[in-house]
């Protein structure tokens, strides 16, 4: 199967670090003139630097996606630079949390409107291009949280709940215009903001013993759904919330197959 995006153009949002920047990387490798949004200007100038020493085409907009005044400039802006925004990848989020008794209505309030909020605003700007061209991808990000959620983390994985949802009731808005939404949705892969590989190595073991593939995951096993979803082999797929997380917790307890395939002397 060859995934063909040549002459596509993308926004991804939060693409100045993290899960972000590789995906905006990846779609520029693939032949997508891609536009990278962020709130750090620094970020950005070293996103910038990496695709003019790769020859990538696109470019790089200070945006912050709480601001629907500065949302509708920035879409307007690529739209007349290119003529069309094709994918749109709402990856920007936070995931700062606390229990429930003593968590602040600031860290509330943060998850919802970047992780929650940000994604309408920007859906919604590029809903009318898209509508246009007959045709456009959107892709939302979910978390793991949203399937089973952790400890403290209330903020955070009813924000990205509700991006699952957002995702379903967008996607049947815009089948008509062949414009597909999806959301995805990553278990543990190591990132600046979770910092899970640098834990120690009893906590790394006892979060590795949830996966099915016993293994952290990597930005490009996103990035590959991303490039898929994106792609004209995604053409029938729309309203659904996909799993990248390695079979975390696709049985009760994962690990015992480790442990029944050591005993049989096979494990990999």
């Amino acid at each position: 199967m060859n995934i063909d995006l040549n002459g596509k153009v993308a926004i991804v949002t939060g693409a100045g670090r993290g899960i972000g920047r590789q995906i905006a990387l990846k779609l520029a490798e693939e032949g997508v003139t891609t536009v990278a949004l962020d709130v750090r200007q620094e970020l950005l100038d070293e996103l910038g630097s990496q695709f003019a020493e790769r020859g990538h085409e696109g470019a790089q907009f200070i945006c912050d996606v709480r601001d629907a005044g500065r949302v509708s400039e920035v879409v307007k802006e690529i739209r007349a630079l290119y003529g069309r925004i094709d994918i749109l990848v709402n990856n920007a989020g936070v995931a700062s949390g606390g229990i429930v008794e003593t968590l602040g209505e600031d860290v509330w309030d943060a998850n919802m409107d970047i992780n929650l909020k940000g994604t309408f605003l920007m859906s919604q700007a590029v809903v009318p291009v898209m509508k246009a061209q007959g045709a456009g991808r959107i892709l939302n990000a979910a978390s793991f949280a949203a399937i089973v959620p952790s400890y403290g983390s209330a903020a955070y994985a009813s924000s990205k709940a509700a991006v699952k949802q957002f995702t379903r009731v967008l996607a049947g808005e815009l089948g008509p215009w062949n414009i597909t939404v999806n959301c995805y949705s990553p278990g543990m892969i190591p990132t600046e903001m979770n910092h899970f590989a640098e834990l120690s190595e009893e906590r790394q073991n006892r979060l590795l013993d949830t996966l099915t593939l016993r293994r952290w995951g990597s930005k490009d096993d996103v990035c590959s759904l991303i490039c898929f979803l994106a792609s004209d082999h995604a053409s029938y797929i729309t309203g659904t919330m996909i799993d990248v997380s390695g079979g975390k917790l696709a049985t009760q307890i994962p690990k015992a197959a480790y442990e029944a395939a050591q005993k049989d002397g096979e494990a990999g």
